[in-house]
């Protein structure tokens, strides 16, 4: 009887699919996933559900969809929900557990079914808990220099990184894991999370690898024919492109060579981790996925960060390499197939052999089930938005001034042709929009009257300067006062 598999799950924040070689982008350098890709599965149609880190989160590690689990907007101070996590239920069935990296949960040390997390939390002492990371800075005598860089924990000036290379968080999240496979319990198998920080701002490269992108021509920022008009957006996406508004001619290509710097980063960074699962003989019996919470807008419609559903936002990487056994009959498959993060947790429990809690609303990527649809909600009020995918078309709505999106993904990859007032495809946007009104529930019933999808009017609206200059953070040493109210915290 074969051992019972071990589980690497790899994610990282704020990369979009279509950032990989291996996908097709012009650019960017991904070697490490390009191979992972060409020996397993590559699914080309896997959504955030709810494309911002904690919500994410939270359906990532319970299979739930944001509407069982209760986030859709980012609440950072509330708990995991209380049902057996994707690692708790590892552990139920014998495995071992380890975390490395960022997990996003409140209290910052609940370690939501792990054994053990050596943690990376992005400088956010004031929640009331002082990193592992953090910890290990200070004992290098660098005790508090982690964002000394000051570059900002959700904007877009970028400067290469500030202190050794070897205390980069990308180094020292691989550094950490590599480490916990080698202290495993060999005789049982094992789950690891291997989560990075990165590509997420603040821009701060390694000096070497933004040299790596110097000569490369980055790719442009697109424009569509609904985007080109900033007064003609809806109301979330003109506050969007406001905070950007002030941006020099010329810096979305530089702002891209840095971000691209990241990825290739951490993608190099993978190899050692892999390297270590194969030197300790663990690889051909190892099950890899890499995955990301959400994509950034970079710049494509005037557009940055997450929290939209257009496809460089909401559309995340998504391979599956199984253990050498699995892969021989999977390796190099491309698939179209619907999927969603909460379809991680039943997928790599299917993948185990192990059984699927009841709880979980996801489906395993690999079975005999396949989705008609995806609906996707994020934020409450004014800057809220909905999407349904359904087979190569999506439906995007802004509730606040009643504005429905129709892209044909398949066609038109970069969303620059909106389809919603054509009458060749108004039966595709009933059709869609049905699909949606069906998906409400909440304070959201109040966008329909009569059976007929009608939202609400549309916000007066006034750009409101950076004053917190986008979560930037300070100087960690002493540690800043606790700060329990949420108000001011949020910094995703």
């Amino acid at each position: 009887m074969s051992s019972p598999p071990n589980v690497l799950l790899i994610c990282t924040d704020h990369w979009p699919a279509r950032l990989m070689g291996e996908a097709g982008h012009p650019v960017a350098r991904t070697p490490t996933l390009d191979t992972l890709a060409r020996n397993g599965v590559r699914f080309t149609n896997a959504y955030s559900e709810c494309p911002v880190c904690i919500p994410a989160r939270r359906t990532l590690m319970t299979g739930m969809s944001t509407r069982a689990h209760g986030d859709r907007e980012f609440k950072v101070l509330e708990p995991m929900p209380a049902f057996p996590t994707l690692a708790q239920t590892f552990r139920d069935n014998g495995y071992q557990a380890q975390a490395v990296g960022k997990l996003h949960v409140y209290p910052q040390r609940d370690r939501i079914g792990f054994d053990d997390v050596m943690l990376v939390e992005e400088g956010r002492p004031i929640l009331g808990a002082v990193d592992d990371y953090d910890l290990w800075l200070a004992d290098q005598g660098q005790a508090g220099l982690g964002y000394a860089h000051g570059m900002s924990n959700n904007e877009y000036t970028f400067r290469p990184w500030h202190l050794p290379e070897s205390h980069h968080t990308t180094n020292w999240i691989t550094r950490t894991m590599c480490r916990q496979i080698k202290r495993r319990d060999p005789t049982r198998p094992a789950f690891w999370y291997l989560s990075y920080v990165h590509p997420h701002p603040p821009l701060v490269p390694l000096q070497a690898y933004l040299d790596l992108y110097r000569d490369l021509d980055m790719d442009d920022a697109c424009t569509g024919d609904w985007s080109g008009d900033p007064d003609s957006l809806p109301y979330l996406l003109r506050v969007i492109r406001s905070k950007w508004q002030h941006m020099p001619p010329g810096e979305i290509a530089r702002i891209r060579r840095a971000f691209y710097a990241l990825c290739t980063h951490i993608d190099h960074q993978m190899r050692l981790v892999v390297g270590t699962l194969r030197e300790e003989r663990l690889l051909d019996n190892t099950i890899i996925m890499f995955t990301s919470d959400h994509g950034d807008m970079l710049g494509d419609h005037g557009l940055w960060a997450k929290r939209v559903y257009y496809e460089a936002s909401a559309n995340v990487p998504m391979l599956v390499q199984g253990t050498r056994e699995q892969a021989a009959a999977t390796a190099g498959t491309v698939s179209d197939r619907l999927v969603g993060w909460q379809d991680v947790m039943p997928t790599l429990l299917d993948m185990a052999g192990l059984e699927v809690p009841d709880h979980v609303e996801g489906r395993s990527m690999f079975g005999s089930e396949c989705r008609s649809h995806l609906y996707g909600e994020c934020g409450e009020g004014p800057k809220s938005s909905r999407m349904i995918r359904q087979g190569s078309l999506k439906l995007i709505y802004y509730p606040w001034g009643h504005r429905r999106q129709l892209f044909d993904v398949d066609a038109d990859p970069a969303e620059q042709r909106d389809l919603a007032s054509l009458s060749a495809h108004a039966d595709d946007l009933e059709q869609l929009t049905k699909l949606l009104v069906a998906g409400l529930y909440g304070p959201d019933l109040d966008w329909v009257v009569d059976g007929e999808l009608v939202g609400m009017p549309d916000p007066d609206f006034a750009a409101a300067p950076n004053r917190d200059l986008s979560g930037q953070r300070g100087i960690h040493w002493p540690l800043p006062p606790r700060d329990a109210s949420g108000d001011r915290i949020g910094m995703p």
